[in-house]
């Protein structure tokens, strides 16, 4: 895909051993932000834009409502909020009702961005344990963009890209080491 504006990375169980293998393998001068939405609890991993940042050259931050999505940083939605992309390119955090159960939903991140980006957008979705993240494939791929899995026979908990596999018209199913080759390409 040419001049990708956004990557967006969902998942659940399973998803952080893959963000952390994923992420050292990323070029630093990609010419677009990487949004992380991460199934969490609340108050637990308020380390997780740490963790992250010791894997990867790019700037790692937890979102702070309004603030500008720049290219070339790795975004993370912090937990029990739900994490939109606005028309102006900025974020905002949204304290509404849990969608499949949680909070941040992947769901709503992709759904928003999809409108957004339109076809300059690329989901890639994770393992985890419910279906959260494949609506908003499904939104995206009405906008235009491009809908990645992560291959179900790969994932700790292939539940959610397998899902996604049934009812959205995937691009690309990645193993965990194509991921980055595939990220990089992008840019």
């Amino acid at each position: 895909m040419e001049n990708c504006e956004a990557l967006i990375i969902g998942g659940s169980a399973g998803s952080l051993d893959v963000l952390l293998r994923v992420l050292p393998a990323i070029k630093p001068d990609i010419r677009f932000p990487v949004i992380i939405v991460i199934h969490r609890k609340h108050g637990a991993d308020s380390l997780l834009p740490e963790l992250l940042s010791g894997r990867t050259r790019m700037e790692v931050k937890e979102v702070e409502e309004k603030e500008e999505i720049v290219p070339g940083t790795v975004y993370v939605a912090p937990s029990d909020y739900h994490l939109l992309v606005e028309l102006n390119r900025t974020f905002s955090l949204d304290y509404s009702e849990k969608v499949n159960y949680s909070r941040p939903a992947i769901d709503v991140t992709f759904q928003t961005a999809a409108e957004v980006y339109k076809k300059k957008l690329v989901c890639l979705l994770l393992s985890g344990s419910n279906s959260d993240g494949v609506n908003g494939l499904q939104t995206v791929k009405e906008w235009g963009g491009m809908a990645v899995i992560q291959n179900p026979d790969t994932a700790q908990v292939a539940f959610m890209p397998q899902q996604a596999k049934q009812h959205v018209k995937i691009d690309r199913i990645l193993n965990i080491e194509d991921m980055a080759e595939f990220i990089n390409l992008l840019s």
